[in-house]
Parts: structure tokens; C-alpha cells; sequence
């Protein structure tokens, strides 16, 4: 309030009317407009609450609150010289007032608020930050990291060569030539790209860039997005997976024929965490089975399918259990068998992850050759009534250990089927499932989310797909339509070159293919060559007999086991090197087995199941 005093005597100085004898501060004029200035000033700062204003929070909106006030303080003063008598304080004086109150309240706010400030961060460490963008959002961040304690702005950094050498905010605007030598002279350890505008694929390409220098990149979205009323930073929309597929799927005319073996009856499916073993009791659910038993060896995705089963089941009489254990202990198995009297079981179980399992080769045999043995012969011991194999098309003409681990589970179940009635056995062969753990859509949706780039195993590299309801149903149609040892394949089509696939998810989340031919797109697809294990073409079927079923794209294949001596002799090897973890020997092993049961295609071989399915009329 002091000021306010100061301000008014130095006006009146300054405009000559301290010395005019018949001005309106003659005599004893003096005294009652000081009071008057200090009283509207007490009345109108309380009014405007600029105490309330904190010291490092005096920006551009108590300065114009600050303004207002001088203006109302100089105003009553003028109009109170106005009522002492004669012509008052001229509209000159009066604004010299307004201007030095103003100054002086501003000026006094901000040394203060500088002094503190300088006085809090006396020894403490500030991290150097450098603003890769001068635009409005870095302007903003600049602002709000001024008094920061822990982190002081730099400098700006921007592409837009009209900026280079301006001052904004006050910090200098450099191009990004000068980054490198900018982080070295400054010590910047921290460097933030303010520029929400461009795209999330050239921002990421940006921060590898300035990662590589050794510092700490972050990236900034706009403020507006930040409260909700900004673009969206994930571009990746959610797509009905079958938009990928170049076929129709398989319909819904057939719940009857579905549930047909499910309705009343106890079923176990083994898996039951994985993304196909929880589809399959998504759908059974609609079936209305008497209990469900979820058996899997992973808590959390027990936990997890568990608890929405329960959620789902929870207006139908159908009874969920969580089952904790593995395929491969022949106790707990035959225990969930007996304890819930299972009539039927979906084996889903197994590790699927080529480069996985052919780094881990022992682990995949044992889980998926001897952990279906497990499950199928206590299947068999407990008189479970119908077993269904989930098979892939890796088990097709296999070439890793994950495909050939698949394919002796298949050759584990013919044979237990050849030997027994009771049980009625399937198998389910089908190719990728779109959007599964591991599979490629999720792999291609995460490196588009970090600016790519999407990387392939070759250029001309294709899969069959199929959507994880298509794959449960398919499983679940297969035991109804099982007449012991069947292996049921879906027909999928053509298959699709992974090639395309990238470059229509990269188009669908709104960006484009930065390639030769356009070397300003977004994302790159990078080639980094087959890994071991993997094929580039798959097949469904080899050269065998096929029949149809029921339903018109799903077919019957016949193909004749392996000799029971050769399979015995492949599981005692792979259960004597699991006890021994001799690695190379079961290796050696499964590697003569394909090349002795498996040489190399015909030429003109049919590879699809379309192809093979032209030979006979399926519709019929």
C-alpha cells in the first residue's frame, strides 16, 4: 500500500500541479487525497483479491488484474479532488498515476517473486531441458517449467527456419543442426518435443534420433489433449478383425448342431487362460453346459478368465471351477477329471510360439507331446465320453520343433483312438488367429504405436488367418461331427502375404508406408529375414484324402498316423532327455523323424484347403 502514496507524489511532481498554489492539493489538499487513494486502493485491491495472488503465480492475469486496479485507484482519486473543490486533478496527473501504480505493483510482484525463487533454488540441481518445438505448446511448457525446482528450459529447438536466432519466451530458437553441439555446451540431459501436430510416427522417429545422443526424450501431447479436447495421440482404431480375411466366415445357422454334446454335460478345457481356451468358454456359455472346469497353468490368466466366466455365468445355472495346475502332472489331471466328472474335454493347452519353442525345444516337446499324452489317456481312464485336440498348421509338413510337437500330439491322439472306442477323439487344425497373444496383429498394432518400424520376416511371406470365434466354434462343431480320429480343418481361403497386411494396418491407423516410393511417409516396414523354426509359405493339408462334414467349410482329412513303434520310440527319447536335459539328442531326433516322414513337397501339390476342396463337391 505504500506504493500507492509514492506513486500519487511522483505524478504530481512530474506534472508540475505539486507547485500550483491554486491547484486542488493547495492549503491542506494534500492529506485528504492521499487517504482517499489508500482507501479506494485497500477496497479495491481486497475487491480484486490481489493478495490472495501467490508470488510464483503472477502471470499475464494478475498483471491485467493489477492494471485494473491502478486504473479504478487512479479514477476515485481524480473524481474525490473533484468534490474538495475547484477544477480537480487533471486527467494528465491522473494518468501519470494509473502508469506508475501499475509499474510499481508490477514491478515490486515480480522482484519479489524472482528474489524468492532465486532464494528456494539456492543449491539445488536442476535437470537442463531442451524444447524441441517453439510453437504454442512449447511456449506453454516453457511457462510452466519457469519456476519449477527441479527442471529449468534451455532453449528451443525448431524446424521452421524463420524462428531460428528469435527470441521466444525468453529463450533462443536454434535449428536442430545445433542440437548435438547445444546438449554438450549447455549440459542438457533432457530433451522434450513440444510439436503434438505431427504424427505420432515422426515424433518416435525424432526421439530415436535424439536418444541416440544420450538423452532423456519425452514427448508431449498438446494441453488441450491432456484435459480431452485434443486429438487423440493413438490413432489405432479398434477393427473388426475379419475386415484382414479375403473369405466369408463361418456363419451362425448352426447353434443347434453347436451345443448339440456341450448342453447339461461337464466340460474341461485345458488352456483355458490362453486366447483360444477362453473363447471356448465365452461360447459354451451360450450352450448352457452344466459345469465348466478351467484348468491352466498360469495364475493370473486363471484369475483373469475365472473371473469373468463367473461374471458371465452369473444368470445361467452353469457352474465355473478354476482348476491351478499342469498338463504334464498326470495326478492333478486325472484328479480334475474324476473330482468333476468331466464328459468332455477341449485340449487347448499347449506353447505355440515358433522362436520360443525352438529355444526351448525340450520344454515345448514335454508340454505339448507328453502333456496330450497326459490329458488323452486319463481322458480315456476316466471314461470321458469326447476329446478334441487343438491343433494349428504349423503340425502340416512340419518344420520346427513347435510344428513337429503339434504334429506328434496329433499322431499321440490317432493312435489312442485307433485303440479305444469309449473315448471319441478329434483334432482341430486351423491357421493363425487374428489378434491372439503373440500373433502378428498385436505385434503390428504396438510398433505402430511407437512410430514403427513394422518388422517382417520376408517379403513375400504369407499366413492363413482365421478370428478366434471362428477357431472356437470350429472346435466346438468338431466333436459333433467326430466320428473318432478325425483331423477337421477349416476352409480359410487363400492365404494373405504378411506384406499386405502391415501395410493395411499402417493405412488403417491413419498413416502411410514410408518406402522408395515415398520416402516422407510415416512408417518403414523393415525386412529382417525367416527366424529359425519358421516357413514362408503354410500349409493346411498335404497330398491326403478329404471328405466332407455337415457343415460346408469345414472339411474332414484323412491322414494315416505314424507306426505305433516310431512314436513310442520318439516319446521315451523326449521324456529321457526332459529327465536328463539332454537338448541336442531330441533334437537330432524330432530333426531325422521330419526329414524321414516328411521330404520335400511335390511339385503341384495342393498347399490350401480351397485348393483340395475343389476335388470334391463339400456341399453335398
Amino acid at each position: 500500500m505504500l506504493l500507492i502514496p509514492a506513486a500519487f507524489l511522483s505524478a504530481l511532481f512530474l506534472t508540475g500541479e505539486m507547485s500550483d498554489a491554486t491547484g486542488p492539493i493547495a492549503g491542506e489538499g494534500l492529506s485528504p487525497l492521499l487517504l482517499a487513494a489508500l482507501f479506494s486502493g485497500a477496497v479495491y485491491s481486497l475487491a480484486l483479491e490481489l493478495p490472495r495472488i501467490k508470488l510464483n503465480a503472477f502471470e499475464r492475469q494478475a498483471i491485467l488484474r493489477t492494471i485494473i486496479f491502478s486504473a479504478l485507484v487512479g479514477a476515485t482519486t481524480g473524481a474525490y479532488s473533484s468534490v474538495l473543490g475547484g477544477d480537480g486533478l487533471t486527467a494528465r496527473t491522473i494518468i501519470v498515476f494509473t502508469m506508475i501504480l501499475t509499474i510499481g505493483v508490477v514491478s515490486t510482484r515480480l522482484l519479489m517473486r524472482e528474489i524468492l525463487n532465486a532464494i528456494n533454488m539456492r543449491g539445488q540441481i536442476r535437470t537442463k531441458v531442451l524444447i524441441y518445438g517453439a510453437g504454442q505448446t512449447g511456449v506453454q511448457l516453457v511457462t510452466a517449467l519457469q519456476h519449477d525446482p527441479d527442471v529449468v528450459p534451455v532453449a528451443f529447438v525448431d524446424d521452421n527456419p524463420t524462428l531460428h536466432g528469435m527470441m521466444i519466451a525468453g529463450l533462443a530458437v536454434y535449428p536442430p543442426v545445433r542440437i548435438e553441439s547445444i546438449i554438450k555446451e549447455r549440459g542438457i540431459s533432457r530433451v522434450v518435443l513440444a510439436m503434438p501436430s505431427i504424427s505420432r510416427a515422426k515424433q518416435t522417429r525424432i526421439a530415436r534420433r535424439l536418444g541416440a545422443l544420450g538423452c532423456d526424450v519425452r514427448i508431449l501431447p498438446s494441453f488441450a489433449a491432456l484435459v480431452g479436447n485434443g486429438p487423440i495421440l493413438d490413432k489405432i482404431e479398434a477393427l473388426d478383425p475379419s475386415a484382414y480375411l479375403k473369405r466369408d466366415g463361418l456363419n451362425n445357422a448352426d447353434a443347434g448342431a453347436l451345443c448339440a454334446i456341450y448342453h447339461g454335460n461337464v466340460i474341461m478345457i485345458t488352456g483355458a487362460g490362453g486366447s483360444i481356451g477362453a473363447e471356448l468358454c465365452r461360447q459354451l456359455l451360450l450352450c448352457n453346459p452344466k459345469k465348466l472346469v478351467l484348468f491352466d497353468v498360469s495364475e493370473a490368466a486363471l484369475y483373469q478368465i475365472g473371473r469373468e466366466m463367473t461374471d458371465l455365468a452369473a444368470m445361467i445355472e452353469t457352474e465355473i471351477v478354476s482348476v491351478l495346475g499342469t498338463v504334464t502332472d498326470p495326478v492333478g489331471v486325472a484328479r480334475a477329471i474324476r473330482d468333476h466328472k468331466v464328459g468332455v474335454i477341449l485340449h487347448a493347452a499347449a506353447y505355440k510360439h515358433v522362436p520360443m519353442v525352438e529355444e526351448n525345444p525340450i520344454a515345448g516337446l514335454v508340454n505339448n507331446v507328453l502333456g496330450t499324452k497326459v490329458v488323452a489317456e486319463t481322458a480315456v481312464e476316466e471314461g470321458v465320453a469326447h476329446f478334441v485336440l487343438v491343433s494349428t498348421d504349423k503340425a502340416v509338413r512340419p518344420k520346427s520343433i513347435m510344428g513337429a510337437s503339434k504334429r506328434l500330439a496329433e499322431n499321440v491322439v490317432q493312435d489312442l483312438s485307433a485303440k479305444n472306442k469309449s473315448t471319441r477323439f478329434s483334432i482341430v487344425r486351423f491357421g493363425n488367429v487374428l489378434g491372439s497373444s503373440g500373433s502378428v496383429i498385436p505385434l503390428f498394432e504396438e510398433q505402430i504405436s511407437r512410430g514403427g518400424p513394422l518388422t517382417l520376416t520376408h517379403q513375400d511371406v504369407t499366413r492363413y488367418f482365421m478370428t478366434v470365434s471362428e477357431a472356437a466354434r470350429l472346435v466346438l462343431l468338431a466333436a459333433n461331427y467326430s466320428e473318432g480320429g478325425d483331423i477337421f480343418v477349416l476352409d480359410m481361403g487363400e492365404p494373405i502375404r504378411i506384406h499386405d497386411l502391415a501395410r493395411q494396418m499402417i493405412e488403417h491407423a491413419g498413416y502411410s508406408v514410408r518406402d522408395a516410393a515415398n520416402p516422407d511417409g510415416d512408417i518403414e516396414i523393415e525386412v529382417v529375414g525367416l527366424r529359425a523354426g519358421e516357413k514362408l509359405h503354410e500349409d493346411l493339408l498335404v497330398d491326403v484324402h478329404i471328405d466332407k462334414t455337415p457343415h460346408e467349410k469345414i472339411i474332414r482329412v484323412l491322414e494315416p498316423p505314424i507306426s505305433e513303434l516310431e512314436l513310442v520310440s520318439l516319446i521315451r527319447t523326449i521324456s529321457k532327455a526332459a529327465e536328463r536335459g539332454e537338448t541336442e539328442i531330441v533334437v537330432k531326433a524330432v530333426d531325422r523323424w521330419l526329414t524321414r516322414e516328411y521330404p520335400a513337397p511335390k511339385e503341384g501339390v495342393a498347399r490350401s484347403a480351397t485348393a483340395l476342396a475343389d476335388r470334391i463337391d463339400i456341399g453335398n
